[in-house]
């Protein structure tokens, strides 16, 4: 009896672990698999005993692979990604745009850099949610450190992050030069789709030197300007003066001198103040990307920036009018107070970016885009393109 129970005590529980081990499904989702050289295989992944992976790939077949080559292993989530039987894994130039960025975030280690006609940048990922940078010129001034960190939320189409700029004009100004922007973004969206918007605030002091002559002795400040005290300043004080004016008769060809008398205003003098340089505004951001194909992108960028600055315009009005009649002939000189008007100066800043991006490889990628950027300031306009070009490289 005690046989029998041994006996049938273990067929049971070779039946149970045998149905349990028929029951359970087989995984045969497709795994990326890198090894420690780069090589990397597309495939399902049929066993593993603890030493060899056993992979049956569409290229290669079914082949063996000791778990000591192995970098990692992912799981591809969107076979639509497979192209030409390489897969495209989520590259970190997703997260940008040309100038600006969205909030998704970099994959750890994920680094990257982008060259431009105007200089590089690099940028580097601590973790899955912070990544830092630097931005320069090619000959090595402003040095600019940025950072972002990214806040994700329940729904994976949206995420917020903050981020910031902090720049100094290196050596040239000998380092007195220096900016920050600092801003909040919102994307929705995913990688290959998306729209995000942006708020925020910067300032720039390229802190060049103001001359000023007090006597005998020349003081020189930097990152400071003089600028008009804002107010209305008028001058009731003049002498009288004459204008003469010389018209010439086509009929009888005569030139007659012709004077006018009257009372000239002094012009008002307006006191000047030194302040900072510093030239501050809220700036604001929408821009987005749209794949049309596997290898090729849409995407437009734009920044819009309302000046804050302590920058004053001057006003004119009054002092001396020459009146004519039709012919050009000048009849009367009528003279007013000279009126100036000092007030804070509210210029605001527009470039907007269309472009495309080109990927064909996981590893780079290749934008263009025609930027248009438009200043406007106390009724002036000032426009001109500003065409980009860049190269991304992941390292």
């Amino acid at each position: 009896m005690k046989y029998f129970l041994i006996l049938f005590f273990t067929c049971s529980f070779l039946f149970v672990n045998n149905s349990m081990a028929q029951s359970t499904p087989q995984d045969t989702s497709l795994r990326l698999i890198e090894k420690h050289d780069g090589t990397k295989y597309i495939a399902k992944i049929i066993s593993d005993d603890g030493r060899e992976l056993l992979l049956e790939t569409e290229a290669l077949g079914k082949l063996y692979l000791p778990k000591s080559e192995v970098k990692r292993i992912s799981k591809i989530e969107d076979v639509g990604e497979i192209k030409d039987g390489e897969f495209r894994e989520e590259s970190p130039f997703t997260t940008r745009y040309a100038f600006t960025n969205n909030a998704l975030p970099i994959k750890k280690n994920s680094h990257y850099t982008m060259v431009n006609l105007f200089g590089p940048e690099v940028h580097f990922a601590i973790n899955d949610r912070f990544n830092i940078g630097v931005m320069s010129t090619w000959i090595g001034t402003p040095l600019v450190a940025v950072g972002k960190f990214t806040i994700p939320t329940s729904n994976e189409k949206i995420n917020f992050s903050i981020a910031s700029m902090i720049g100094s004009s290196g050596y040239l100004q000998s380092f007195r030069g220096f900016g920050g922007l600092h801003w909040g973004t919102v994307t929705f969206g995913d990688r290959k789709n998306n729209i995000s918007i942006s708020a925020g605030f910067g300032y720039l002091n390229p802190g060049t030197p103001n001359y000023n002559w007090n006597g005998n002795t020349e003081t020189i400040t930097y990152g400071t300007t003089d600028q008009y005290v804002i107010g209305e300043y008028t001058s009731e004080e003049g002498q009288m003066s004459t204008y003469t004016d010389y018209q010439y008769d086509p009929v009888t060809g005569v030139t007659e001198v012709v004077t006018f008398d009257y009372f000239e205003y002094y012009r008002p003098n307006v006191p000047r103040e030194r302040v900072r340089n510093t030239q501050k505004a809220p700036i604001f951001s929408i821009a987005g990307i749209f794949q049309l194909t596997s290898r090729a992108s849409i995407f437009f960028d734009s920044m819009f920036g309302l000046g804050m600055g302590d920058f004053t315009t001057l006003n004119i009005y009054g002092g001396r009018e020459i009146i004519t009649d039709g012919n050009g002939n000048v009849t009367n000189v009528d003279s007013s107070p000279y009126v100036y008007s000092v007030i804070k100066s509210r210029p605001f800043a527009l470039y907007f970016m269309p472009g495309m991006r080109f990927q064909k490889y996981e590893n780079r990628a290749f934008q263009i885009a025609v930027a248009g950027v438009s200043v406007w300031d106390n009724g002036d306009t000032i426009s001109f393109p500003l065409p980009i070009i860049s190269w991304f490289f992941k390292f």
